[in-house]
């Protein structure tokens, strides 16, 4: 069978570029003698391995992490999206970053996407930032608590869980609030992403049920991101350390994709394109014989 746009365009994966001495996942880069040179060199990389976007991070978010003020994070954060930009011309890059004054210096560097944990509730200028440079901005769901979060000497940190009716619908609904706050803020609907925030304040077990019900964060509307790889739910499940999750990742990714994920965020690029694009074809599969057979 010949191959489609369906199965090697989605969904898009996104190469994460930590730009960070304290990533949880241990791939900060701003311990490299040329942190500059190495991000360009892992974008370039991760392009070739079948990256359709990168996102680009100079605040490393794990539990126990040290805020950076906007001063050190611009030093961070603008020279890679520049360098990048200048070599990769059309890749789309994100930046992530919960600050308004990132955010404006990295569009004006040449990001189209703002990927911000707080769904545009940290910083009063941030959704007036997204709007006047026309960006799409990610609003994650997160109720995880600074201060609040638990440590295990196999799987590492975990931002501890809030009570939950019920995990699905509760994000739901959070994100139908951030939704609309990006609605009056001006930013329009198409621009608008969401991610259901696996990891930030959710225990194992609300991750996995998040994952497993995707669907009804699909059916709201918008394009979904899932953010899964190397991620501490996975260790638990598996007793893994961080450096030993690729499987882990690989079945969350492949689940989330067949559910209908629109964008994985991944640090294995190579690997995880090809499960990525596996699953979308299984998807594809799977919705024609529900077509043919109503």
């Amino acid at each position: 069978m010949p191959r489609t746009d369906s199965f090697v365009k989605k969904p898009l994966v996104m190469g994460i570029i930590n730009v960070t001495p304290d990533s949880f996942s241990g791939d900060g880069l701003l311990l490299s003698p040329d942190y500059v040179a190495r991000a360009m060199e892992q974008a370039e990389e991760m392009v070739a391995e079948g990256a359709d976007m990168l996102d680009i991070g100079g605040e490393s978010t794990r539990p126990g992490y040290i805020p950076v003020l906007p001063e050190e994070e611009l030093r961070r954060v603008i020279p890679v999206v520049s360098a990048i930009r200048n070599k990769l011309k059309n890749i789309p890059l994100a930046v992530d970053t919960m600050k308004a004054d990132v955010a404006e210096e990295a569009l004006k560097a040449g990001a189209s996407v703002i990927n911000d944990i707080s769904a545009l509730n940290a910083d009063p200028r941030m959704g007036d930032v997204v709007r006047q440079y026309r960006a799409s901005v990610i609003l994650m769901h997160n109720e995880a608590m600074e201060d609040a979060f638990s440590h295990d000497d196999v799987v590492g940190g975990q931002y501890n869980a809030p009570s939950y009716d019920d995990v699905v619908s509760d994000v739901i609904r959070a994100l139908e609030v951030r939704i609309e706050f990006a609605l009056d803020a001006g930013i329009p609907k198409e621009n608008i992403i969401l991610d259901p925030g696996i990891g930030f304040g959710k225990t194992p077990e609300q991750n996995l049920a998040l994952i497993a019900r995707l669907g009804r964060i699909k059916d709201m509307g918008f394009p979904v991101l899932m953010a899964l790889s190397r991620k501490s739910f996975i260790g638990h499940v598996l007793d893994t350390p961080v450096d030993e999750r690729m499987e882990g990742t690989a079945a969350a990714l492949a689940i989330s994709v067949f559910q209908g994920a629109d964008i994985v965020r991944v640090h294995d690029v190579k690997f995880m394109a090809r499960v990525a694009r596996m699953a979308s074809a299984l998807r594809e599969a799977s919705l024609s014989d529900a077509s043919s057979a109503s």
